[in-house]
């Protein structure tokens, strides 16, 4: 395959960045669809933790072209900050021009918004939703015109006093066209030089035979369409949403990874029905560091749920499955996967659509035994316990798709091909 989604089958968090950052090594692009800093991925290279919200995994590979494409929203702020830690590193980065750009008042209004909510979103309050919804209401301000001054100051002089008569009804201070102006003026000159016609950009890369890998944010539970609504990020995550995201014909596509982690995490509100709280749960919590690298949240934790990891195949797609974090589950004597789920005592096929009805399942377990063996150090499935391998067996029998990378450690050195995918 020369052309390969990587994106997650769950509520985010699920080593995304690291299969990437693995998969990289063996890509000359990468490129970022959807979404903005309010994802959260961490890669960690000969020992030393990067945690990038905006710039794709690839960014520590000198040889890759890393694409910030049309289907993401940006926040010109972040991204320079971010771009700053990289500072003595070599790295190729383009912005596409169609991308929208996330300004002060889609910060505000996003924690006014959460913070009237009855029932709170569990928004990252980084401006996502808001800019997303100005994309949709055709009142955004998108690359091609931040970097313009002339062009960008015109659209604040339009946009910022409808957005200021928004602020004044949450009693929030309005915002001076000027002041905003000339603070982003300044991120526009710095990124200007990386913004692109992305969309051309990645179609010449196709024509030239490179290899090109896809990184969603989030998970598959919280697309926009098919994820837990309303409990859910403002765009789509799928791999079904890279043609439209990137500017790239559908056929392009050959196939799509879902990173999917060896038990279940959300963060944030909404249903989790294998949720943990008890000793097994903090366990896990610990042994995994589930805290969340955007917000520094604690995740909850669930045993494996395979419900939503048959609903992220059917939805999006599915022709590999990475499972990370299989280490931290070394020292349980059993292990739990949620097979199917119960409501009104029927047993369902798939997750129900309704939020209320998905509060209400009951969990369908298969107690499968475990393994008391540290397995950091294996570099092959071969050398993985009996029980350790049966896991994997398991999971591919139950969703009717391959396991082909499992990783044990954070390193990149600890992510393992049982087929060569890429």
């Amino acid at each position: 395959m020369k052309r390969l989604v990587v994106f997650g089958t769950q509520w985010g968090d699920e080593g995304k960045g690291k299969i990437t950052d693995f998969l990289a090594q063996r890509s000359d692009v990468v490129v970022r669809y959807q979404g903005g800093n309010n994802a959260g991925h961490t890669i960690v290279l000969d020992g030393v933790k990067f945690a990038l919200h905006t710039i794709p995994s690839g960014i520590l590979s000198p040889h890759i072209h890393n694409v910030l494409a049309n289907g993401m929203v940006i926040n010109p702020k972040g991204l320079l900050e971010e771009m700053k830690k990289l500072e003595g590193r070599e790295y190729h980065m383009h912005i596409s021009d169609r991308a929208h750009v996330i300004l002060p008042y889609h910060l505000l209004l996003d924690g006014a918004r959460e913070n009237k909510l009855k029932q709170k979103i569990g928004t990252t309050k980084k401006g996502i939703g808001p800019a997303y919804t100005d994309k949709a209401e055709r009142s955004g301000i998108r690359m091609c015109e931040f970097i313009n001054p002339e062009l960008f100051l015109k659209r604040l002089e339009e946009v910022i006093p409808y957005k200021n008569e928004q602020l004044k009804n949450f009693g929030l201070e309005p915002l001076s066209v000027q002041d905003v102006y000339f603070e982003y003026k300044a991120y526009a000159e710095a990124l200007k030089p990386y913004v692109c016609n992305t969309s051309l950009l990645l179609n010449n890369y196709v024509k030239e035979g490179k290899k090109l890998l896809f990184e969603g944010a989030q998970g598959s539970l919280l697309c926009l369409d098919h994820g837990t609504y309303p409990f859910v990020t403002s765009s789509s995550p799928t791999a079904a949403s890279v043609p439209i995201n990137t500017g790239l014909a559908p056929w392009l596509i050959e196939g799509a990874v879902g990173v999917t982690k060896a038990y279940t995490t959300r963060v944030g509100e909404g249903p989790l029905p294998t949720e943990l709280f008890d000793e097994i749960g903090e366990r896990i919590v610990e042994r995994g560091h589930e805290y969340g690298t955007t917000t520094g949240r604690r995740r909850r934790v669930g045993w494996l749920d395979l419900m939503i990891i048959k609903h992220a195949a059917l939805s999006s797609g599915l022709s590999s499955i990475a499972l990370t974090l299989l280490d931290v589950l070394s020292g349980f004597d059993e292990l739990k996967v949620c097979v199917s789920y119960r409501l009104e005592g029927k047993e369902l096929k798939d997750i129900p659509t309704d939020i209320n009805d998905l509060k209400r399942v009951e969990p369908i377990y298969q107690t499968l035994p475990g393994w008391q063996e540290e397995i950091t150090h294996v570099t092959s499935f071969d050398e993985l316990p009996k029980n350790a391998q049966d896991y994997l067996l398991f999971i591919e029998e139950q969703v009717g798709v391959p396991v082909d990378i499992f990783s044990v450690g954070p390193d990149r050195k600890q992510t393992i091909f049982r087929k060569n995918i890429f």
